[in-house]
């Protein structure tokens, strides 16, 4: 492989897996591109149009002639924050409609997942841009991923007195099947690959406060905060709960019809 073109989100929770490339050892070794939907790194490793991208991990059930590159991930083994379902003080067993951040295809199928196979009804859904306001205006709920999740509360107060509920994808995930569960990996259309993304995970660790300085201005969360967000709830190493989450995720995802196939695993 010449100059690897590689391809991840700009969300806060994938600066320790790319902070190598941008500022470390890993510098100038790769061409990165940057997107703020994951999505968009799914879509061009499906066009071949980089070499290996940090995908939403549905999309490897999605893309022919994919790989998964092991040992790193985006996930969460209790509760990520990053990624919900929000209300206007409705309970979820009372929602009737959600608005779709499609920002993140994974989180989608996941959302209608827990409606299905645990709450046990379908609610009806809507694709919308980002914005919170709009997306409660023509829905019950809003499912929210990345830094604009993250700076939401439980009991949050809105202009018109309303008080939000924040409902943690992960940690409903973990209350329904005891298990953790991923959200991205990186992925690859090659055969091999010779970068080695657990030590670029682990240089960028080492840089965590750097990376807190670099994000802490544009996210309104306080350092400490935004510190216990990236080293305690994201995890970006795959345990065995985590990885047994993605394979009850890839069948659910299946029997729900969700997905057409249910590809094996493979990994490079």
């Amino acid at each position: 492989m010449d100059t690897p073109r590689i391809s991840a989100s700009s969300y806060s929770n994938t600066a320790p897996l790319i902070w190598s490339f941008l500022y470390g050892a890993n510098h100038g070794k790769i061409e990165l591109i940057l997107d703020n939907a994951p999505a968009r790194s799914a879509q061009l490793l499906e066009q071949r149009r980089v070499d290996i991208a940090l995908v939403p991990i549905i999309s490897y059930q999605f893309i022919e002639g994919i790989r998964l590159i092991p040992g790193v991930c985006v996930g969460a083994r209790e509760e990520v924050k990053s990624v919900c379902i929000v209300t206007k003080g409705k309970k979820l067993n009372d929602v009737r409609s959600v608005a779709l951040d499609l920002s993140s295809r994974t989180s989608v199928i996941l959302t209608k997942i827990i409606f299905r196979e645990y709450l046990g009804f379908e609610p009806e859904w809507s694709d919308a841009v980002p914005d919170l306001d709009q997306m409660l205006k023509r829905a019950d709920a809003a499912l929210l991923i990345g830094d604009p999740a993250l700076v939401l509360f439980d009991g949050q107060k809105l202009a018109d007195s309303t008080i939000l509920r924040k409902f943690d994808l992960a940690e409903l995930w973990k209350s329904h099947t005891g298990l953790g569960f991923i959200f991205a990996m990186w992925m690859t259309t090659h055969a091999t690959c010779e970068i080695d993304f657990a030590a670029a995970r682990d240089e960028g660790l080492l840089h965590i406060e750097e990376i807190i300085s670099n994000y802490h201005p544009e996210i309104a969360l306080g350092r400490k905060e935004l510190k216990t967000y990236l080293l305690e709830n994201i995890s970006y190493a795959p345990d065995a709960s985590m990885l047994a989450g993605m394979e009850l995720y890839f069948n659910l995802a299946k029997k729900h019809r969700l997905i057409e196939t249910l590809r094996q695993l493979s990994y490079i």
